[in-house]
């Protein structure tokens, strides 16, 4: 079994000393007793969902008939008795464990009681709270630029989210979430996919679409829903980003909805063989895997294959419920053996050993054409959303003490500072430049108008031109009218778009859902 060796904290209630990928086979035998006799056919070369086959071939079963079906002609034949020794063999071949669900097992005498594959899982981790080394440990291979553009962005996105935050507090923008302590884990694993690869995201994953190429005005513009949203068209709440040129899909709000979608995606680049070296990365968070589609992504993606990364960020909190009122076990990582999938646990505050998991993780998944679960374990500093008040339910002193002791970014800085690839010039510069870009996309993006009202019909219907506008958009569309005007002077903000829509010559419903 392939392995990187792992040196870990104590993080989140989880004790580690040192790390392995727990590989989706040798985690199955981990319970003492004899080896199979027989090698068991690999999961991943069923094509289907059906049984695997016996490892050996069944016989083709001619019994006598039984006296007791003697006075039926008709009747089939049930049973030969044959030798001792040939009806054990044949219950032991059909009764084997392989043929009732478990590829690599073996009968006991004895009760086996387990609840993990082992006592714990181990954290993987490159660098220490304060960016030192571990002793031991393997550094990536990065270079200069990798490690600037890897920061660049890391510094990029607490800029970003003060900006939006404040200014929802202010009534500017409806909705905001915030990644501040999860830059690591985010930027990270962007940085070790390819160009061509697909990405599905949750709702935190704004800075790894920025390190992806997504530009400032495109992250302002769907914020405020205005006429450059290209992804979404003003018709999506806030930070749900959609990025097709970027292969990001779009983000959705119910809890784990992405995970069948990646599940699915993942297996048609399984079946594309133009694409067979393109992979899929899924982000969740660990409140998403208590939901169903967690297991049922994970289940899909297991039993039909097709190269995928698993990435959850384990930050502590499904809003306001905390990880011990949410599981019994060793955390996520523990789920992946029990659905086949190669996993590892990371410590999801360090930028080098988040970007040398995900590396490794994308080579499992695209040469072994399947999943890969990677479990971050890391901090939500700031509070779920603009609609949560996170004081309500942990210390402030706690959210501090995170910020100063474990803070991701002071960590991959230290890194850079200790290669002379940073100093407190290039600190200060960079944060500048950050502040000036972020106020000019914000207030461009702020003045720019909305979509026109219409445009939310657009889209809905694959309707083409010259096409026939369905009976229910049209009816649909009446009846927004109507509204409008009988109480579009009623509400401040309605009877400003329709100002300016008349000053401009338009009409506000000026789309008839042909698409656009």
């Amino acid at each position: 079994m392939s392995s990187i060796l792992m040196r870990y904290p104590i993080r989140n209630g989880s004790t580690h000393k040192q790390i392995k990928f727990i590989s989706s086979i040798k985690s199955r035998t981990l319970i003492t007793g004899p080896p199979p006799t027989t090698p068991s056919t690999h999961r991943h070369t069923t094509p289907t969902s059906a049984p695997l086959p016996s490892p050996v071939p069944l016989p083709f079963f001619s019994p006598e008939v039984s006296s007791t079906h003697a006075g039926n002609g008709d009747a089939k034949p049930l049973y030969v008795p044959g030798s001792q020794a040939d009806r054990l063999a044949r219950v032991g071949r059909m009764s084997s464990p392989l043929r009732r669900g478990s590829h690599e097992s073996w009968w006991s005498g004895e009760m086996g009681w387990f609840n993990a594959v082992a006592k714990t899982i181990p954290t993987y981790r490159v660098l220490d709270e304060e960016g030192h080394l571990v002793k031991g440990t393997k550094v990536p291979e990065i270079t200069k630029e990798e490690a600037l553009a890897i920061y660049r962005t890391m510094t990029l996105i607490p800029v970003v989210d003060n900006v939006l935050y404040q200014s929802q507090r202010q009534g500017r923008i409806s909705f905001y979430m915030q990644c501040a302590g999860e830059e690591a884990a985010i930027v990270g694993s962007s940085a070790a996919m390819l160009e061509g690869d697909e990405m599905f995201g949750q709702y935190r994953e704004s800075a790894a679409l920025l390190h992806r190429g997504f530009t400032l005005d495109a992250l302002m513009s769907q914020c405020f829903g205005n006429v450059e949203d290209k992804g979404t068209k003003g018709r999506m709440m806030p930070v749900h980003y959609s990025a097709p040129e970027l292969g990001f899909h779009t983000i959705t709000s119910p809890l784990a909805t992405q995970m069948p979608q990646a599940a699915g995606a993942a297996y048609a680049l399984k079946l594309d063989e133009d694409r067979q070296g393109d992979c899929v990365i899924c982000y969740f968070g660990d409140g998403a895997a208590s939901e169903g589609d967690f297991h049922a992504a994970l289940g899909m993606n297991s039993v039909l294959g097709g190269p995928c990364i698993w990435f959850c960020r384990n930050n502590g909190f499904a809003i306001s419920t905390p990880i011990i009122d949410q599981y019994a076990g060793d955390g996520i990582a523990s789920r992946g053996p029990a659905y086949g999938l190669d996993t590892i646990r990371v410590d999801g505050n360090d930028a080098l050993a988040v970007l040398s998991a995900v590396r490794e993780a994308r080579k499992r998944a695209v040469e072994g054409k399947k999943g890969v679960l990677v479990e971050a374990m890391t901090y939500r500093v700031g509070h779920h959303s603009t609609s949560d008040d996170s004081s309500m339910y942990r210390r402030v002193e706690e959210v501090k003490e995170w910020t100063v002791v474990d803070n991701p970014i002071h960590r991959f800085r230290a890194f850079l500072a200790s290669k002379s690839w940073w100093d407190e010039t290039s600190e200060k510069n960079l944060l500048s430049s950050h502040k000036s870009a972020v106020m000019k996309a914000f207030s461009r993006a702020e003045k720019l108008p909305k979509p026109k009202l219409g445009e939310m019909f657009n889209d809905v219907w694959g309707v083409g031109k010259g096409d026939e506008v369905p009976a229910v958009i049209m009816e649909q569309r009446a009846e927004l009218g109507r509204l409008l005007k009988k109480y579009g002077d009623v509400w401040e903000p309605w009877r400003k778009e329709r100002k300016r829509f008349v000053e401009e010559g338009m009409d506000v419903m000026d789309c008839d859902g042909r698409g656009s």
